[in-house]
This record gives C-alpha cells, sequence and structure tokens, in this order.
C-alpha cells in the first residue's frame, strides 16, 4: 500500500490502506482539528526529531479493556501502603515533560517539542489528560492521553521509582470503568502492559468499537475536578486494592 501525504485539510485515508507496519500517512500538522480528527478514525502520530509527522494505525491494535485490569498481588500490598499520592490534570506538562526525556539505551524520543506543545493545547481544550504519582512532593510518575468518548487514547507513561506508571494506570482504570469507558488504546504491544492485561485486538474489531464509543459525550475539563470530587480516588484506590 502506498503511504499518503496529507492536504491541508484535517482528514485521512481508511485505515485499511496503511501498509504491513501500520504506517498510514505522512504530512499535515498537529493542529487540535487534524488530531482530534485522527483519533476519531483510530490514527495517532509517531515520529522523531527530523523526520516529517507520520500517522499510524496498527494492525493488530492493543487494547486494555476495563474489566480486563490485572493487578498483581505484589502491587496490592505496595499500592496500599499509601506512600504514593494520585491526583489527575494537575501536571499535564510536567508529566509529557517527564515522558519526553529518553529511557535509558535511547538516544532520543518520539515525543517531539512540536508534538509537547500540540498535546498541551489539547489539554488547555480538556481532551487530553494526565495522572500524576507523587512521593511527597516530587512527580514519580505518570502516563498522558487523549479521552473522545468513551474511549481513552494513552500516548505515553514514565516511572522515576518502580512500578509508579503501573500506579497511575491502575487508578486510572476504576474512573474510566465507572463511567462506561469501552477501553483503552495502548495503540501497540509492550511486556508493561500485557502484564496489566492489555491485549492485541484486529484492528477492524477495534474501529468497530472506537464507533460505537464515539458516540457518547467526551468527558472533556479537568479530570482532577471531576474525579476528585467527595474523596472519589481514595475510595476508587481502596477497592482496587483490596484482596
Amino acid at each position: 500500500m502506498p503511504v499518503y501525504r496529507l492536504p491541508e485539510a484535517a482528514v485521512f485515508p481508511p485505515v485499511d490502506h496503511a501498509a504491513k507496519s501500520g504506517l498510514l500517512a505522512v504530512g499535515g500538522d498537529l493542529s487540535p482539528e487534524r488530531l482530534l480528527a485522527a483519533y476519531r478514525e483510530g490514527i495517532f502520530p509517531w515520529y522523531g526529531d527530523g523526520e516529517p509527522i507520520l500517522w499510524w494505525s496498527p494492525d493488530p491494535r492493543f487494547v486494555l479493556f476495563p474489566d480486563e485490569l490485572r493487578v498483581s498481588r505484589s502491587m496490592r500490598q505496595s499500592l496500599k501502603k499509601g506512600v504514593l499520592r494520585i491526583t489527575f490534570d494537575q501536571a499535564f506538562r510536567e508529566v509529557i515533560a517527564a515522558c519526553r526525556r529518553p529511557r535509558p539505551g535511547q538516544d532520543g524520543t518520539w515525543i517531539t517539542a512540536e508534538m509537547r506543545e500540540a498535546y498541551g493545547a489539547l489539554n488547555d481544550l480538556g481532551f487530553a489528560h494526565s495522572v500524576e504519582v507523587w512521593q511527597g512532593k516530587e512527580l514519580v510518575g505518570g502516563l498522558y492521553g487523549v479521552s473522545l468518548g468513551r474511549a481513552f487514547f494513552g500516548e505515553s507513561m514514565f516511572s522515576a521509582i518502580p512500578n509508579a506508571s503501573k500506579a497511575a494506570l491502575i487508578t486510572l482504570v476504576p474512573h474510566l470503568q465507572k463511567r462506561g469507558f469501552d477501553l483503552i488504546d495502548c495503540q501497540v504491544e509492550t511486556a508493561h502492559l500485557a502484564g496489566l492485561g492489555a491485549r492485541p485486538i484486529p484492528r477492524r474489531a477495534f474501529c468497530e468499537i472506537l464507533k460505537q464509543s464515539l458516540r457518547h459525550e467526551t468527558l472533556r475539563g479537568n479530570w482532577g475536578e471531576r474525579f476528585d470530587e467527595n474523596n472519589e480516588s481514595c475510595r476508587d484506590m481502596e477497592r482496587m486494592t483490596a484482596i
């Protein structure tokens, strides 16, 4: 399949035109309009510094269904200690900056400065969200992603201490489950997320679920104000760590 060069308009070719690698299109920009159009079609940007913007829709797609989350006994015990504090949308730009730092053994990062600014704009508009993990006053882990309808598109996560990113995801899942979310898009397979219950599904199935999810209203705005109401975060953490 050829790789499409995007026009000025925020439109994309059908995802089944993607190459075997999942690469679908090149070019365009990272405007909120184009990014949201991409996510609605099951497409996401992924490229490095010095490269043109590349748009992907892999097959299969790696997803986590909220009711399939797996939390190990050791992780439950770790969360029960209460050493970590979890917040939502309190430090979005700090989380994405931490995710942007190269991992051990990596020379660079796919989260370009352009991408950091683009997702910051989506956060300002109430579409992109972060989960922060704190140890005292120090940000030690977290994740960020985009929410549309009843789908959450995970973009990246980081841990400065063991299991911090897992704590972020484990805390996020019951909030989404309570609000009827259908899935968390993990994009491509990793052992880290597979251990938490994520699994591959055919792209066609992913797009069908996404289509249904987008029929529902998007939970826009600051999730910290919504999720922390009446100490909801604490109650959900207690439920997730119950044996």
